[in-house]
C-alpha cells in the first residue's frame, strides 16, 4: 500500500481564533515533505489534527486513507508521531523506555529485542542503549524520541519540529537522521521554520501562513513558480576554484546572472529560464570538468519564495 496522508477542508478555530483554515492537502508515496511556515502559522494544529490529539471544526483527515476522527485506533496504527519533544523518564535505560513504547504498541513480545536493536542502529544510539537517559544531551534524548516514533516500524512518520531547541550538532544529528529514513520508503511530514531544514532533507515543501496553506509542490517547482523565471544553486567542487577561474569560466555561462563564492570548494549561482535554464547550466558545468561533486537547490532561493509570499499575506 502506498502510504498517504489527506486533508479535506480540515479546520480549527479556538473561539474567535481560527488555527487552520480549510486545509486541503493530499501527499502521496515515500517521501520527506516540509511542512514550513512561521512560528504560529498552524503547523502543530494540523499534526495534532492529524492525531488526534484535538478535533477538528470542520473537515476531516485520513492516513492511509482512514478517516482519524471515526477510526482513530487504525488510522494512526501505522503512523509515528512526535510532537512536541516529550519527556523520556531519567531513570530509564532506551532499551526500558523503548521496551515499554513497544507493548504500548502492540509489537509482539518476540519481537521486541530485534526491532529495539534496529531503531537504536537507525537513529545511531545503539551504544547508549544500557546507559541511563537523564545523562543524555537534548540531542540524544531526542534520538531516542524518534526511535520511539519507528519501533512498530510505521509507513507514515509525523514529526513535529525536530529540531527545535537543539545546538548545532544536535541539529545536524536529526537532520541526518531523517535523510537516511527516507531510504526506508516511508512518507515523512515534518514540520519546521528553518529554511535550511527544509532545503536539506525535504522533497517536497507545503507553505503555511496564518492558517492557509499557500502552496505545495517539489522544492525545484516551488522556486521554478515563483522566482519568476529565477533560481539559484549550491554547486560542490571537488577541487578548489580560483577566483579568476570563476569569473573567467563561471560567469560567462549562458543564463548566469551572479556567482557567489561561498569558499573555494563552493559556488552559489543565480540564473534565469527556470527548469530548462537549470538544465542547460547543469550540462554546461559538467563540460567544464571542473570537478563538480553536488548540485542543490540554495537555500536563498527557498528563503526568497519564502519572505515574498509571507509578506504576501500580511
Amino acid at each position: 500500500m502506498t502510504p498517504s496522508l489527506e486533508a479535506h477542508g480540515l479546520t480549527r478555530r479556538f473561539g474567535s481564533f481560527t488555527a487552520l483554515n480549510s486545509l486541503d492537502l493530499t501527499i502521496s508515496g515515500a517521501k520527506c515533505v516540509g511542512f514550513l511556515g512561521p512560528n504560529g502559522a498552524g503547523k502543530t494544529t494540523t499534526l495534532k489534527l492529524f492525531t488526534n490529539m484535538i478535533y477538528p471544526s470542520e473537515g476531516s483527515c485520513r492516513i492511509n486513507g482512514i478517516d482519524v476522527r471515526t477510526d482513530r485506533k487504525r488510522a494512526l496504527a501505522d503512523a509515528g508521531v512526535l510532537i512536541e519533544s516529550p519527556e523520556i523518564y531519567p531513570s530509564l535505560t532506551p532499551n526500558e523506555a523503548l521496551e515499554m513504547v513497544a507493548d504500548l504498541r502492540g509489537v509482539p513480545a518476540s519481537e521486541r529485542r530485534e526491532r529495539i536493536r534496529t531503531v537504536l542502529a537507525e537513529v545511531k544510539m545503539e551504544q547508549w542503549a544500557d546507559q541511563k537517559v537523564g545523562r543524555f544531551s537534548k540531542g540524544m534524548k531526542q534520538r531516542i524520541n524518534i526511535a520511539a516514533t519507528l519501533v512498530h516500524d510505521p509507513e507514515v512518520l509525523l514529526l513535529d519540529e525536530p529540531s527545535t531547541g537543539l545546538d548545532p550538532r544536535g541539529m545536524a544529528e536529526v537532520r541526518a537522521i531523517v535523510r537516511d529514513l527516507k531510504q526506508s520508503r516511508r512518507l515523512i511530514f515534518m514540520s519546521s521554520h528553518i529554511l535550511s531544514e527544509v532545503v536539506d532533507v525535504c522533497d517536497e515543501v507545503a507553505l503555511v501562513d496564518k492558517g492557509k496553506l499557500l502552496f505545495y509542490d517539489t522544492l525545484d517547482n516551488v522556486t521554478a513558480k515563483f522566482a519568476a523565471g529565477h533560481g539559484s544553486v549550491d554547486v560542490g567542487l571537488a577541487r578548489p576554484m580560483s577566483p579568476e577561474d570563476v569569473a573567467g569560466k563561471i560567469a560567462p555561462l549562458a543564463g548566469v546572472e551572479k556567482v557567489l563564492q561561498l569558499d573555494p570548494k563552493r559556488l552559489r549561482l543565480r540564473f534565469q529560464g527556470g527548469l530548462d535554464g537549470q538544465e542547460r547550466l547543469f550540462d554546461a558545468l559538467a563540460a567544464l570538468r571542473i570537478g563538480v561533486i553536488s548540485v542543490a537547490e540554495s537555500e536563498s532561493a527557498l528563503e526568497e519564495v519564502y519572505l515574498s509570499q509571507i509578506s504576501r499575506g500580511d
